[in-house]
């Protein structure tokens, strides 16, 4: 199971990560979360995963230039598009940078898994957020979580992520439940919004292995 410690900006929450044996370290381009850091940082930050862990970009409806920036200064693994992204611009992306993509979505309900299947054989790989709350200008990381039980009927030949509200209090009980490929995990992991704790993170992690497999 791939495991996501996502809105990274210190190299002590990257090392932590690290150690517990995160796959996937992920660096927030959206100026309106906490999380948000600028591509040189994300480059400098990322480059301890080189060999350890893929590094993901997240964006959320960026352009070419915004997107042309981050690669270049960061040079991610994978990008993550976090927006209203259509097929088409799923697919002009994966083409114009030549990476693999993943695709999140917004559920609450098994009716917001539907959009799904457009996006098969386009998007890489897909993740599970949880809708944000009403008034939120975040479209994840919000620290809420959705009835995973929506996700029990999905096709097993889906490849995802998932993410929303997950820490190592409630972690357990996701992964007895679903099973899932990969987990994604970001709030839960800090002691203030945007404000990864190293502590935490050792303990999502721990709590990870205790009940994977």
């Amino acid at each position: 199971m791939d495991i996501k410690i996502c809105g990274l900006s210190t190299a002590e929450a990257v090392a932590a990560a690290l150690a517990g044996g995160a796959s996937h370290v992920g660096f927030i381009f959206f100026d309106k979360s906490p999380r948000h850091v600028d591509p040189g940082t994300a480059g400098g930050l990322r480059r301890a995963a080189r060999g350890r862990a893929l590094a993901v970009a997240v964006a959320v409806d960026a352009d070419d230039a915004t997107l042309d920036a981050i690669v270049a200064a960061m040079e991610p693994d994978m990008l993550q598009l976090h927006g209203r992204e259509t097929p088409e611009r799923v697919a002009a992306v994966r083409a114009r940078h030549g990476l693999p993509v993943m695709k999140a979505f917004s559920v609450s309900a098994s009716a917001d898994l539907d959009p799904v299947e457009a996006y098969r054989g386009i998007a890489d790989r897909f993740l599970f957020d949880a809708k944000p709350p009403k008034g939120s200008a975040l479209p994840g990381g919000n620290g809420v979580a959705f009835d995973w039980r929506v996700l029990a009927g999905l096709d097993p030949s889906v490849d995802y992520m998932l993410s929303g509200g997950l820490n190592k209090a409630n972690i357990g009980e996701a992964l007895r439940l679903l099973s899932p490929p990969g987990i994604d995990v970001s709030s839960g992991v800090e002691s203030a919004p945007g404000q990864k704790d190293v502590a935490l993170i050792e303990a999502f992690l721990e709590a990870v292995s205790a009940n994977a497999g």
